[in-house]
Formats: C-alpha cells, structure tokens, sequence
C-alpha cells in the first residue's frame, strides 16, 4: 500500500494558528502504530496549512521515513529555483495549493506550478472545494500534471471534477470523514473515467475531519474499483509521485551489492 496523503506533526517543529486552530502532534512514531497491519510501503507526506511553507519538518520527516516516502510542500513566493531543487533532492515531488483554508493568487499559484514542474518534475496538488472548480477548470488544464485532494470535497462541482479526470487529473481518495457526497458513488464515476485516477490516502490524523480514516475506507473503495483495487492502493500512486515498486528498489540494491 502506498499512503498518498497524510500529515505529520512534529513536537519539534513550529506551528502556524489557521483561523485560531492548531493541531495535536501526530509523530512518525503514531502513524505506524495507527497504519500497523495495512503493509504500507510509502507514502506522500503533505504540508498542512498550520505549517505554511515551512520545510525542515517536511525534510526531517523525510530523512526518518526513507525510500518510498516523498513530500508535498507549500512554496514560499519567493522560493529560488535552487531551493526547489534542494527540495526535490530532499524527497519532495509536489507543489500544494490549499484554496479551502485560505485565498490564492490564481495567476501566482499557475506560474508557481510551472516553474516547479519546469525545475524539478512536480505537480501540482489542490486542497479545493468542487463548487471553486467550474471557475478554476481553465487554469487547472494548463497544468502539466496535477491533483485534487479529498475528491474536491462536495458534488457542487463534481462534473467539472470528471471532466479534468477525462484531461489527466488524479484525484485522492481520502478524507471520507471530511467530505459532503455520496462517496461511493463519486469513486464509481471517477473509476469509470479514468482508473489510473484515484489514489487512496489515509488523511491521517484527520484534523478538523468529522472522522478520522478507518479500514472499512478500503471496503468503500473496494466495492467501488473492484479487480482495479491493488492500482488505486498503490501503483496510480506510486505512478504519479514516481516512486518505484518496494521490491524493485529492493532488487536494485541487490543488484549493487552483488556487483
């Protein structure tokens, strides 16, 4: 299984009150113990908007949890292109834009995308409510590569959503206990466009969510991909974040030390 969303929260490093809230820690150390059992072999650690653009969490974190495991930063404006290719070479892989907790330069947010797809290879992931997508469709299709979080949250914008899904778009399916939808319906529809599109997440630890993850999530999902399961657990995932298999990066270190 690969996570392609969750949240780390480190005692050691600072947090930034968004509209009054902030976090409980959620440790490395937590989420294991709370994903024991799932086989998970790599993930996509994703900055929270109580972390701004802070990065020594996101790379320390990165450094703890090795191979397999990449980040999703939000881009200070002023970023360098050097600072993205330190980033890149840290573990990071996308550029994340959270349109649900706070206002975003529409044309900053586009140019930020392209230079970071330029620089390094990232796309582009959006925190965004569905009923903002009819408006942000013609930007989000000159993306090069790019993802919505949480299936865009409600249907308001659901055929919007398809319709970036049938132009390349991933979309996470995470979040279950935050969101305003018939899920299993809105995973079906997104299936039947594209099943390379979902990615599973875990959302971990759930802040502000009604509910955090629970296994009966996978059912959900099950039902609604059926035989495409094992893609939408891992391999669109791994695909999109460019993250080889387990055992291939296993095989290739085989490889060395035998040469």
């Amino acid at each position: 299984m690969f996570d392609a969303h969750l949240h780390i929260i480190d005692p050691r490093f600072p947090l930034v009150g968004n509209n009054g809230y902030l976090p409980e820690h959620f440790t490395i150390a937590q989420y294991r113990e709370r994903m024991s059992g799932f086989g998970v072999e790599g993930g996509a650690v994703v900055s929270g908007s109580w972390q701004e653009t802070d990065q020594p969490y996101l790379v320390a974190a990165l450094a703890e949890l090795g191979d397999s495991w990449v980040g999703v930063t939000q881009l200070d404006p002023d970023a360098t292109d050097d600072d993205i290719v330190e980033l890149d070479r840290a573990g990071v892989r996308a550029i994340r834009f959270n349109l649900k907790r706070g206002a975003i330069d529409i044309a900053g947010l586009t140019l930020q995308a392209l230079r970071a797809h330029e620089i390094a290879g990232w796309h582009a992931e959006l925190y965004v409510d569905g009923s903002l997508l009819p408006s942000l469709e013609p930007v989000l299709a000159k993306l090069p590569a790019a993802s919505v979080d949480h299936m865009g949250m409600s249907t308001d914008g659901l055929p919007y959503l398809l319709n970036l899904v049938d132009r390349g778009v991933k979309v996470k399916a995470t979040g279950f206990g935050r969101v305003e939808m018939d899920i299993l319906d809105t995973l079906r529809q997104i299936h039947a466009v594209s099943p390379e599109a979902l990615m599973f997440g875990s959302d971990l630890p759930g802040t502000r969510a009604q509910r955090a993850f629970d296994a009966s999530d996978i059912d959900v999902i099950a039902d609604a991909v059926g035989d495409d399961l094992a893609a939408v657990l891992d391999t669109n995932a791994r695909r999109f974040y460019r993250v080889p298999p387990k055992r291939a990066v296993q095989q290739s270190e085989s490889s060395v030390a035998l040469g």
